[in-house]
């Protein structure tokens, strides 16, 4: 789960990690209350979306009086920040961040990141701060410095002043530093982060450090463990159809295709998406309806994904193992039914209670296009959905 710029810088505070003054405006007129109690004269106005290249979207101003404040939240709220992370649909930016300016020498990277290989968490660090940290290792591998984590969730002080020094700070920076480190470490273990990332990390022009922008991810599996950190969920930042989906108890990613899948396990999905894409075809989405789906779980999820306006035809590829062949066949029936299903649909179906499976799609009286193994069904769906490439709701 990914949260706010300012979300973040809330959660740095609390851990100890210096961040300039602020306040989060909804309106223009926030916004100039807000910039009239900073200290000035110079303040920064940045757009709160989930996603990074904001000033070069022109989602980042650096405003010089409260009047500038003023023009620069009436210009950003309510634009569609469009960056290469969100893709070309963009985010709508719905609040904005007002915060005191810094006077900056210099800029560094620095973050907690899960080394998923390692199953440890990695501490990460470079000289070459406001830079995308994928640029710093194409350009200038050997100015990324890492450290791992003991299996305790341990990082050394000596492990921190390595890095610090490798990325040229002085003693009394160093010092700062490994404070600035360790209570990264201390937030990414306490509320199950993934990633805990400043950039840049400032160094001021006192020669102090300061987290002059943040970024935290966290265990989505770990958030029962933290009611606090689940109310931070923006719903307004979440793609409906996937909100939805969550709610559903479903696996679901929205694509940009238009061949519905639902699939049961995320290797299996994503080899079907491989064999659509093979047949000419592109996949609408990722729907992976786990091992522990029930009958009304498959509906709603197949209810979901018809609802995505650029589908044109459904494959459902099932192998059943743990969740049965005819649960899932009553959903698809269900839910098919239940909005009127007019689309092209293509089952593959094989393994536990396959024959009841079926015998329920051939007695519901829907039009299912039978397919007998993974890449009869990709190229069926393909060639059912290649005479329509226009929009069901412009049909």
């Amino acid at each position: 789960m990914n949260i706010h710029e300012y979300q973040a810088k809330e959660l740095f505070a609390s851990f100890g990690i210096p961040v300039p003054e602020g306040g989060l405006a909804q309106s223009s007129e926030e916004a100039r209350a807000i910039a009239g109690k900073l200290p000035g004269p110079v303040m920064v106005v940045k757009a709160q979306v989930h996603a990074g290249g904001r000033g070069k979207a022109g989602g980042v101003r650096v405003c010089r009086s409260i009047e500038e404040v003023e023009a620069a939240a009436q210009a950003i709220l309510g634009m569609t920040l469009v960056t290469r992370q969100t893709g070309a649909q963009g985010k709508k930016v719905h609040k904005v961040w007002v915060e005191q300016g810094t006077d900056i020498a210099a800029e560094l990277y620095l973050a907690v990141v899960l080394d998923r290989s390692q199953g440890l968490l990695t501490v990460m660090a470079s000289p070459c701060g406001g830079m995308d940290i994928e640029a710093v290792a194409e350009e200038h591998p050997d100015k990324i410095f890492t450290t791992r984590l003991d299996g305790s969730h341990q990082l050394w002080p000596y492990q921190a002043r390595q890095l610090l020094f490798g990325c040229g700070l002085n003693a009394k920076q160093v010092s700062q530093g490994v404070q600035i480190i360790q209570a990264l470490v201390k937030l990414a273990v306490a509320k199950d982060a993934t990633q805990v990332e400043v950039n840049p990390l400032a160094i001021t022009g006192d020669g102090s450090l300061m987290a002059l922008d943040a970024k935290v991810n966290f265990d989505e599996s770990g958030l029962p463990r933290h009611p606090d950190i689940a109310a931070l969920d923006d719903p307004e930042e979440s793609d409906p159809y996937e909100r939805k989906a969550r709610e559903a108890g479903v696996n679901y990613v929205r694509l940009d295709g238009y061949v519905g899948t639902m699939v049961n396990g995320a290797g299996l999905a994503m080899a079907t998406m491989d064999a659509i894409k093979q047949a000419g075809a592109e996949p609408a989405n990722f729907l992976d309806a786990g091992g522990s789906a029930n009958e009304d779980m498959v509906a709603r999820g197949f209810e979901i994904m018809l609802s995505d306006s650029r589908v044109r035809g459904i494959l459902i590829n099932i192998f059943g193992g743990i969740l049965r062949c005819d649960i899932v066949a009553q959903g698809i029936v269900n839910a098919a039914r239940k909005v009127n299903l007019t689309l092209p649909l293509v089952v593959r179906m094989e393994g536990t209670n396959v024959e009841e499976g079926r015998r329920i799609l051939a007695e519901s009286g829907l039009a299912i296009t039978r397919a007998s193994s993974m890449l009869e069904a990709a190229e069926k769906i393909a060639a059912l959905t290649r005479q329509d490439n226009g929009d069901r709701r412009d049909a």
